[in-house]
């Protein structure tokens, strides 16, 4: 008995057992953020999802899929794109980049626009090299990189205050060009653009994108271009997509999301389009990570395609409907905020709205010296004291800048009309118990 005692005790292994390139990235705001919210939240206006239905033509498609006659669709399908869907896929972006794309070598669907970007930082990030990640990002960019052994580099969007005491706007957050110019160098292999940005709802303008793509073609740079809230765009504004930039195509990723597309973030189909001189590498990676995404979910998807590249542009196009139905919801939650004294940033797309919680600090004291930014330890008080969850907006910055930008909250109004409701009657009430003696 002793002596299988001992042998046990010796058989445990001393050695570290993580692999070098997960230190420091096994923190994640959203595994902390749900809990909390599945916990306490009344209301969730945190996580990026919506909590409506997807269209009903896509549910219709997904059921047709599952139950139909082509019982091939519940097995494998081809590893790099159910062929549909990247044919209408192919034609669908052929039309808006105006190019001839190749369904078998220009596209490749994924698990999400999750694991396309993961595909693209272990595909083309070596050892060393540096990637341009604009801040704030989404927070996946940085861990990601990373783990492929490359350095990311910040450059941050600097707020601009308007005139005449007016709302922000997310336009007026800009790079300044000569900050950006000085990230690049020869060690520099990418940079990651993600317009609409989310958090801050921002759509880079066609001035703004040519001088990412003026520096990309004289340092000889790649461009990750996280495109999956291109149709949700606000007031008119329009997405430019940069790989239609002079120079651009050759040296871009484009990254898209039927989750967002579609409003089915539970579907987890994305897809990568570019050249096939950088697709190829992504390909490798695919096949030996995931290697192949649900057919039922693709056939479903390449059907809503069929559908709006028939519609493109008409009133009865859901690419056309979602966004109206969106920005009303945007400007209601603005108004629900403002009134309360919490300061919305106007979006100019995208699900979210990051609003100014300055006036609202007196509820929730300032820790002297602690490391949790203020934003942070004010949505956990948030979404323990007054059920309503959101996420900090120093989650989408880095370590180094996570105090510069720390009295802000992130909101999603992708959001039915009842529960928008239920949100502004928690900030009604903490109005008045702020101003009740």
């Amino acid at each position: 008995q002793t002596h299988f005692v001992s042998l046990s005790l010796q058989a445990k292994m001393s050695r570290p057992v993580q692999a070098r390139r997960l230190e420091g990235t096994d923190k994640n705001i959203w595994v902390e953020f749900v809990k909390l919210a599945a916990t306490y939240s009344k209301v969730n206006l945190g996580q990026g999802f919506p909590d409506f239905p997807p269209p009903d033509f896509l549910k219709e498609s997904f059921v047709r899929a599952l139950s139909g006659e082509n019982h091939m669709l519940h097995q494998y399908t081809r590893a790099f794109g159910h062929p549909p869907l990247v044919k209408i896929l192919a034609q669908f972006f052929g039309k808006l980049l105006g190019r001839d794309l190749d369904p078998m070598t220009n596209v490749m669907v994924t698990v999400g626009a999750y694991q396309a970007l993961f595909c693209c930082f272990q595909a083309l990030v070596d050892e060393g090299d540096e990637v341009i990640i604009i801040e704030p990002f989404f927070d996946c960019y940085e861990p990601m990189v990373k783990m492929a052994g490359g350095t990311p580099v910040f450059v941050p969007l600097r707020p601009k205050a308007p005139k005449d005491g007016k709302l922000m706007s997310s336009a007026d957050w800009q790079l300044d060009p000569a900050e950006l110019a000085s990230k690049f160098s020869e060690r520099t292999k990418a940079i990651v653009l993600n317009s609409p940005n989310n958090p801050l709802g921002k759509v880079f303008s066609r001035e703004e994108l040519e001088l990412i793509a003026g520096l990309c073609v004289k340092h000889d740079v790649l461009c990750l271009s996280d495109e999956v809230y291109e149709w949700l765009v606000y007031d008119g504004k329009e997405h430019i997509r940069i790989a239609s930039l002079r120079g651009m195509w050759d040296r871009t990723v484009i990254i898209g999301s039927a989750g967002k597309t579609f409003s089915a973030t539970g579907w987890k189909v994305g897809w990568t389009v570019g050249p096939n001189r950088l697709l190829q590498h992504l390909r490798t990676v695919h096949q030996n990570s995931v290697y192949h995404c649900a057919t039922v979910a693709q056939e479903a998807v390449a059907q809503g395609f069929q559908r709006e590249l028939e519609l493109y542009g008409k009133p009865d196009s859901y690419f056309v409907q979602l966004p109206k139905e969106l920005q009303q919801k945007r400007d209601w939650l603005v108004q629900s905020l403002d009134a309360v004294g919490m300061k919305p940033i106007i979006p100019e797309g995208t699900y979210f709205l990051v609003a100014d919680i300055s006036k609202f600090k007196s509820d929730v004291p300032d820790v002297p010296d602690s490391d949790e930014p203020y934003d942070s330890r004010f949505a956990k008080w948030m979404v323990k004291n007054k059920g309503l969850a959101a996420i900090p907006l120093s989650a989408f910055y880095s370590g180094a800048h996570k105090n510069n930008y720390n009295h802000f909250i992130r909101f999603c109004f992708a959001k039915e009309e009842a529960t928008l409701k239920a949100a502004n009657d928690i900030l009604q009430k903490w109005k008045k118990e702020k101003t009740s003696p």
